[in-house]
């Protein structure tokens, strides 16, 4: 017999609800309840769970209730509301000793995202926050070879992310400062500042920063500069307006090899220097890999992946 996983939701908006259509459907997954403050929200959500067969959650309008009356019949949280709530919600999770799967940005500011690890550490739960770059296993496979030395000493990262997002979500919550914490860069450009910081694998030094607006009340375009402790250099750019799509390019600069991977780990690309040449034919030797089943696939002349789709989590990791 599957030993189910019992869940709770906080926050009931369209992307609980997106994620519900196959949870619910998973014999492993038992939905026990869910809190958010708009009624329609949570009938939704519960529309979601019934339509997959799935028993109907009980419906909470305050999630301080819902995890003081049913603590006990909860094994995890999925919080999926606007970026300002993570910080006191997380936190409360946490107290209450059931694990965590949390929406990006963790959090929106320094003393929130100390809060928070101070709980987790007291608590022992597990907390992970819904980066698919962290879970990938070409961003991990990466990190494993730049942590045993494969590739050399880091000198330098580049990365860029792009989105159709400050008119994709023109008059969104994404784009009202007092709730989102931030635009394009905190939002989507989150994914890949995760990212960079588990490849980079060293803290940063110093950083600065340009912003525009564009018209909007957060940011739309940024560039970043930065130093980071073991001497690499990064530049990072986020342009959250353009045509129609997502996509990300992630260059890490090493010693003896160039790494180029997307922000969601999707597609990867290595490429080492070229033999000593034998030939006016020589030219330099790569491994590339674009699905994580290529991981070790290697072709002499590889050109680059195509950008993939920002991809959607299926199931909770």
């Amino acid at each position: 017999m599957v030993q189910k996983l019992r869940l709770g939701v906080i926050g009931a908006g369209l992307k609980a609800a997106e994620y519900a259509a196959s949870w619910a459907r998973m014999p492993e997954i038992e939905f026990v309840a869910l809190a958010d403050t708009i009624p329609a929200s949570r009938q939704r959500l519960i529309d979601v769970c019934t339509a997959a067969g799935a028993p109907a959650p009980e419906a909470f309008e305050d999630y301080r209730e819902m995890l003081a009356t049913r603590r006990d019949a909860l094994d995890i949280i999925y919080i999926s509301t606007p970026h300002a709530f993570h910080g006191e919600q997380a936190v409360a999770v946490a107290e209450a000793g059931l694990d965590l799967f949390l929406e990006k940005p963790m959090v929106t500011t320094v003393a929130e995202a100390e809060r928070l690890i101070a709980a987790q550490k007291k608590s022992g739960v597990t907390i992970v926050t819904a980066f698919q770059g962290g879970l990938s296993p070409l961003v991990l496979d990466t990190r494993k070879r730049a942590v045993a030395g494969d590739f050399g000493d880091l000198i330098a990262i580049s990365g860029m992310i792009w989105e159709s997002w400050a008119s994709n979500y023109s008059g969104h919550w994404k784009q009202q400062p007092k709730i989102s914490g931030g635009g394009f860069m905190f939002d989507t450009g989150a994914h890949m500042m995760n990212t960079v910081c588990l490849l980079a694998n060293s803290d940063f030094e110093s950083v600065s920063a340009y912003m525009h607006n564009h018209g909007r009340k957060v940011d739309i375009a940024t560039a970043v500069s930065a130093r980071l402790k073991n001497g690499a250099l990064a530049t990072l750019t986020a342009a959250g307006e353009g045509p129609p799509g997502c996509a990300s390019y992630i260059t890490f600069f090493y010693s003896k090899a160039i790494v180029r991977i997307d922000a969601w780990g999707g597609w990867r690309e290595i490429s080492f220097p070229a033999a000593p040449p034998t030939s006016p034919s020589s030219i330099p030797r790569r491994s590339f890999a674009s699905t994580p089943g290529a991981a070790g696939a290697k072709s002499a002349s590889a050109a680059p992946a195509k950008p993939a789709k920002r991809p959607k989590s299926s199931a909770i990791p």
